[in-house]
């Protein structure tokens, strides 16, 4: 239910007649803050029955008031934390998921088919109000709570939960369907394997809710009841747990797919790419989990520490400044708090890094407010609101403010006692006979002491408590540790207080305190808070990791002069031949030409090759295989493309330009492939080729089949390598028979899946299909001619030689490696002379990776064909340019150098196949995504930054902030096998 309604006991208890307070509290004279813009001089809050009923100034006082004097006091609405688990036990994993044998299908009946899509959870059931951790909540200024189960992609609803520790459970529940929260991470409650990567919950997620259009628009003959709660909660806030800047977008790539804005939970890292952030038009919920300082003491460890842990370390606390000066609405949550205690210390910090004190106050009361579409009665102060406001001794945020009282619902909570009695000053102490000089810092409510004796230093406590201090401090005179301890009351008069003191030998005798003439004057005078210098941040590059740009490569007018120039078209090598290239296209190709306004660059004893293409990558993804079922066309590596991986500024240093991320061979069909451009720096989606070619990975082989996953994996069909052809039959066989659905006029279910499918059989997606035996290449070809559509490419094809003439035949490509064979069974036939005999029958081939470091040695990989079976240097240059365009249909763009052509081209310093030949410079569409110049600069300022950093890290540690140890965070290093689960 939305709201509860209190006409009568939601939770009633057994326990006698009850009492209702109708009296009013009046607070007066106070300084109100009825919201982040406005205040009130000399204000009055009039609150009764946990409600405000007027605030103001010159209000008149009801009957039956108990007035509070407020005088120099302030009051503020207590904060908001929109996305906690508060109350609530994320559950524990059901055993290892991932050991014995998967779970396949789901486990409940009468819900969705996936048991990690739960949005009819109602976490009420599970609530259990935690006194002491919302004691904690309250010490730190919050007097409400968005709680929910964390646990499941599709998470259920959420319970808005009012602090109060005095009221009912009916008092206290706002709402049990404030909100529906969503993840990319698996439920614990369940073990069916699917989705096990990012980018089947991606696809998860938009199946669910074409599913959930489905069931609401038509009669259906089943009840689910997943898909009634989810289409029942789709006018609620959805708040979507991305945890990283780059989830995020991809959150609001599917949010925007089907018109859904997500409020986002942030990851802390949206300074690095703030303009996407903005594009989002998103809500955020932001962390303040900033990282602690590296130990960096010890030179051998630091180097453990990459550059953009140690930026992200001095970059994080200027994240909400970042967001705040670029307009983006967030509120902050204590998400990934070691303590809610620790917010004090990190909102200190990012306001130190310029976040304003009203956006700050904003972000913890009516922003939050909003998000949860409660903004008429929480997080500001007017009439009708709760009863939600701290009593504060200073501006909120201001140096050594207190919190004294924070109500909730109209029930009072004592943080610190408003009727201390500040004893801050210095002091002349006397005590049997020798007079000390004491100082006392810090706040009223926990001071510190610093008790001198001449010009000599004591060690000392102190604790004051109702008006009683206890200070204890050794002894300077003799050789071992004793200490003199005193006991005394201020009694209303922090000027002067006497009192008992145990002397070191144990005898007891009296002392006086007594604050030194014109201190009292002195501590009475606002001093100004001395101005701090802004702390030093190192500049954000695209992307935020060591060889980021400082800005992005733009688009030149460039003219290549002298060049020995590989065309790879039938003008074959031209020698001292120029190249203009004019925005961002191959504008001219002959001697002599005119530069006009191009930039020239003397190419003379180089080489000018088009860039290299390669045709099966897996770099630059954060997800290679969805192996939670035997065909997952419905996911896409485009969802997944990672535009900061450091393999696509290596891959450039290599003379790569282009690639195919091919999802993995964990399934015959597998998911859909993105066809990028490396232009580092830029965001995933511009990173994907503009109108891409369609391309799907299969696979064949001892992968699909399961024969090297472990014994465990018995119970995925299929088990052989005949149960593959089968498998691809049943799949063709309902998509056609999806088609005669979706042809025939009447409702159909939408399924992604089978709608890729079709694709292929109608001939707008093509497959790149891992295989290595003939038999089984042999087989998926006679597969596709059944249904009248052909193989696109066969990639490793390892036997290739052997059915070379079929291949050719059936118009396959094939797509293979120069040397690299006998990791595995099914490669023994491999020969070096695959690739030349291939060609020779007329097949169109191509040298690939599927390799993050053979990427960038494929014009090396390209020349071994000229050794083994004598390929022509242009023809096996070819193998890394225009035959994998060819097989990408990219071949109108790229793979040659030609007029209209882009122009992504690379200067090589000796012959490309040479392995003394460097890459130069490596353009994309005329601009220089690397720079062999450029990158030796910036090794030299990589060093320097560190430097720099480094110093910052150690001035960190000395000054007594915490730290943590350095670790090296080694990146997953993906190929086609590679099997990643999410939790």
């Amino acid at each position: 239910m939305g709201s509860i309604l209190h006409a009568q006991e939601y939770f009633p208890k057994n326990d006698g007649v009850k009492t209702s307070n109708s009296n009013y509290t009046v607070f007066t004279n106070a300084t109100i803050h009825t919201s982040p813009e406005s205040e009130i001089q000399n204000g009055m809050l009039i609150i009764q029955k946990g409600k405000i009923t007027q605030v103001g100034s010159g209000l008149s006082i009801p009957k039956n008031s108990i007035v509070i004097d407020l005088k120099g006091k302030h009051i503020y609405a207590s904060f908001i934390d929109p996305f906690t688990n508060f109350g609530i036990q994320k559950p524990k994993r059901q055993g290892n998921p991932f050991g014995g044998s998967p779970q396949y299908d789901a486990t409940r009946e009468g819900y969705y088919w996936n048991d990690h899509i739960r949005p009819e959870t109602n976490p009420l059931h599970e609530f259990k109000y935690d006194k002491k951790k919302a004691d904690e909540f309250i010490k730190a200024g919050f007097g409400t709570v968005n709680t929910h189960i964390p646990d499941g992609i599709i998470r259920g609803t959420g319970l808005l939960v009012a602090l109060n520790n005095e009221g009912t459970e009916g008092d206290r529940l706002l709402s049990d369907a404030s909100s529906q929260l969503l993840s990319f991470s698996k439920s614990n409650k369940s073990k069916q394997i699917y989705p096990t990567s990012l980018m089947g919950s991606m696809a998860l997620l938009r199946q669910v809710y074409l599913d959930a259009k489905w069931y609401a628009n038509n009669n259906v003959d089943y009840k689910d009841l997943s898909l009634e709660a989810l289409n029942n909660n789709k006018s609620l806030p959805q708040i979507f747990e991305a945890g990283s800047r780059i989830n995020g977008f991809r959150a609001d790539k599917i949010g925007d797919e089907f018109n859904i804005q997500y409020i986002i939970v942030g990851g802390g890292d949206e300074y690095a790419r703030i303009d996407k952030v903005k594009a989002t038009n998103a809500k955020y919920i932001i962390p303040l989990d900033f990282p602690d300082a590296y130990d960096v003491s010890d030179p051998y460890m630091a180097n453990l520490v990459s550059l953009g842990d140690m930026r992200h370390w001095n970059q994080a606390p200027s994240n909400p400044s970042v967001l705040q000066k670029n307009g983006v609405q967030f509120s902050l949550t204590t998400h990934k708090l070691k303590k809610i205690s620790d917010l004090s210390t990190r909102l200190e910090k990012a306001l130190k890094h310029g976040l304003d004190k009203k956006t700050a106050l904003a972000a913890l009361t009516t922003i939050p407010a909003q998000i949860l579409g409660k903004g008429n009665v929480l997080g500001t102060l007017k009439k009708g609101a709760h009863a939600n406001f701290l009593i504060t001794s200073k501006e909120l945020f201001s140096k050594d403010n207190i919190i004294y009282e924070n109500w909730v619902q109209g029930h009072k909570n004592i943080v610190n006692d408003m009727n201390t009695t500040d004893i801050t000053g210095s002091y002349e102490l006397s005590v049997a006979g020798k007079t000390y000089d004491v100082s006392i810092t810090g706040k009223p409510t926990k001071p510190k002491a610093e008790v001198k004796l001449g010009e000599t230093k004591l060690g000392s406590k102190i604790t004051y408590t109702n008006d009683w201090i206890t200070l204890t401090f050794t002894d300077a005179d003799t050789s071992k540790t004793q200490y003199t301890r005193i006991v005394g009351a201020i009694n209303k008069n922090p000027k002067f207080w006497t009192g008992k003191a145990v002397l070191p030998n144990g005898s007891e005798t009296s002392f006086t305190a007594k604050q030194k003439p014109g201190e009292a004057k002195e501590a009475s005078k606002k001093k100004p808070e001395a101005a701090k210098e802004a702390p030093k941040l190192v500049p954000v590059t695209y992307p935020n990791i060591a060889y980021g740009n400082a800005a992005l490569p733009k688009s030149e007018n460039i003219l290549f002069k002298n060049a020995t120039v590989w065309t790879n078209e039938s003008e074959g090598i031209l020698k001292e031949t120029d190249v203009l290239i004019k925005n961002g296209k191959i504008a001219a190709i002959g001697k002599n030409l005119s530069a006009g306004n191009a930039k020239v660059i003397d190419a003379t004893g180089k080489h000018l090759t088009s860039g290299i293409v390669d045709e099966h990558s897996h770099i630059a993804a954060a997800a290679i295989n969805e192996a939670g079922h035997n065909s997952t066309a419905e996911v896409t590596i485009e969802d997944v493309v990672s535009p900061d991986d450091i393999n696509i500024y290596r891959n450039l240093a290599g003379g790569v330009t282009s690639i195919q991320i091919l999802h993995g061979s964990a399934n015959p069909i597998g998911g859909r492939s993105a066809i990028i451009k490396l232009k580092w720096g830029e965001n995933a989606e511009n990173l994907i080729y503009s109108n891409t070619p369609k391309f799907i990975k299969f696979a064949l082989g001892e992968n699909v089949k399961q024969s090297n996953w472990g014994d465990a994996e018995r119970v995925r069909f299929p088990q052989t390598r005949m149960g593959v052809e089968q498998l691809y039959i049943d799949y063709f066989t309902r998509a056609k028979r999806y088609e005669q659905q979706k042809n025939s006029g009447k409702p159909y279910r939408k399924d992604i899946e089978m709608e890729t499918l079709l694709e292929i059989l109608n001939g707008k997606r093509f497959i790149s299909c891992h295989s290595y035996v003939q038999s089984e290449i042999n087989m998926l070809m006679k597969v596709a001619e059944k249904f009248n559509f052909r193989i696109n490419t066969f990639t490793h094809i390892l036997e290739g030689y052997k059915v070379a003439d079929k291949m050719a035949t059936h118009g396959v490509a094939g797509s293979t490696f120069s040397d690299w064979w006998a990791y595995k069974y099914e490669v023994n036939d491999a020969i070096p002379y695959n690739a030349t005999i291939m060609h020779n029958q007329g097949v169109l081939v191509a040298i690939n990776s599927d390799d993050g470091e053979m990427s960038r040695r494929l014009n090396q990989e390209a020349a071994k064909s000229v050794k083994y079976g004598g390929v022509s240097e242009e023809e096996a240059w070819k193998f890394v340019t225009l035959n994998p365009a060819k097989m990408l249909h990219i071949d109108d763009r790229v793979g040659s150098i030609k007029v209209g052509k882009d122009a992504d081209v690379v200067l090589w310093t000796d012959h490309p196949l040479s392995i003394y030949a460097k890459a130069e410079k490596t353009l994309i569409e005329g601009a220089t995504y690397f720079d062999l110049e450029k990158d030796k600069a910036m090794r030299r300022s990589i060093a320097n930054e560190r430097n720099e950093l480094s110093t910052m890290l150690l001035q960190a540690k000395n000054s007594g902030l915490k730290t943590q140890p350095p670790k090296k965070k080694e990146k997953q290093h993906f190929h086609c096998d590679t099997v990643e689960h999410i939790h």
